[in-house]
């Protein structure tokens, strides 16, 4: 219970730009078009039969706005959101606490859902399906099974690792949302609008170099813009020019493709490889990085451009990432054969 108070309280009472960026209406909210479209009609149809909404999956790389996207639920659902991640659901009584604590109609928001053991799982599906809390008293024969009956709420997971949830926890919501790379049109009005916020104007042209460079994604937008402000800060500029943006950003070491330091050497290893494929355990020995930090932060925008392609004997770089250092591919370039018998993920 003491981890939940502390987290809603630094969730909600958090007063920094990344917070403060964040829309609160459908009209301020941009992209993700479709997914808006569904959203506002079952919202409607919830609200005209004053019913809970169904649980919600919402899914896609880092930085997408899943966040986001459920705050504006619960606004539109004039509801309280209890926020919180799964790896600080470390026993049953923790997850009995947070729900125990929930009124009807709340929204419960677990991040990284997909980190839940499957000992917090059991304890969740009556409550999503039944909304009872089963508790076992005791132990062996003597034990004994307490229903507490709880509030009808909705269940909001976020991950970014869909494919790790269990079959049984991913069935038991009702709406599964896929959250889609932004084009750079969407992320530039992103930027336009939250320079404003910060009280900077940004050139049409700056605000669409930031967003070419930010790899398809509102977070990275956000945080490229903040640190352009400061350069244009520090030089009492009051408006973000375009020449300001591209000194900023390549001093960031961010490239015209929004590659940055660890993307590049990622993509120069698999080439050193001469396209023989190369395991993820080997790659991140090879960069001193974590292996979910690859798979969930690095390689989502590359997979996405096709400069990397994933295989069963692992990763290849493919023609696209030759042409990018302007390298020749060699004649056993895996990439190569995979693209040309169709035979890609």
């Amino acid at each position: 219970m003491e981890r939940l108070v502390e987290l809603e309280k630094m969730t909600f009472e958090d007063s920094s730009d990344e917070v403060t960026l964040r829309p609160s209406v459908w009209d301020d909210y941009i992209g993700q078009e479709k997914i808006k479209k569904n959203l506002q009609v079952f919202i409607q149809a919830c609200k005209k039969r004053e019913e809970v909404l169904d649980h919600i999956l919402l899914f896609g790389p880092p930085g997408l706005g899943k966040t986001t996207l459920s705050h504006i639920i619960a606004n539109q659902m004039e509801s309280n959101m209890k926020v919180t991640a799964a790896p600080t659901i470390e026993k049953g009584g923790d997850l009995a606490a947070i729900l125990t604590n929930l009124e009807e109609g709340d929204i419960l928001f677990i991040d990284e859902i997909h980190r839940l053991t499957p000992a917090i799982e059991e304890i969740l599906y009556p409550a999503m399906e039944d909304f009872r809390l089963d508790i076992i008293i005791g132990s062996g024969p003597a034990a004994q099974t307490v229903q507490i009956d709880l509030p009808k709420f909705t269940l909001i997971g976020a991950t970014t690792r869909a494919g790790m949830l269990s079959n049984p926890l991913r069935d038991r919501f009702g709406m599964h949302f896929r959250l889609n790379f932004y084009n750079d049109s969407e992320l530039s009005k992103i930027v336009s609008i939250a320079a404003v916020k910060l009280n900077k104007e940004a050139q049409k042209d700056a605000s669409f170099e930031i967003a070419r460079r930010s790899r398809g994604t509102p977070r990275v937008a956000l945080r490229l813009l903040k640190r352009v402000r400061d350069f244009a800060d520090v030089e009492d500029e009051n408006t973000i020019e375009l020449h300001r943006c591209k000194y900023a950003l390549d001093e960031l070491g961010i490239n015209d493709k929004g590659f940055d330091e660890m993307d590049l050497k990622l993509l120069e290893l698999l080439l050193s490889n001469k396209g023989k494929p190369m395991g993820l355990s080997t790659m991140a020995a090879a960069l001193s990085e974590d292996e979910g930090t690859i798979e969930e932060a690095i390689e989502p925008y590359l997979l996405a451009n096709g400069y990397i392609q994933r295989t069963a004997r692992g990763r290849i770089a493919t023609v696209k990432s030759y042409e990018l250092f302007r390298l020749t591919p060699p004649v056993n370039n895996e990439s190569i054969s995979l693209f040309e018998m169709g035979d890609v993920e």
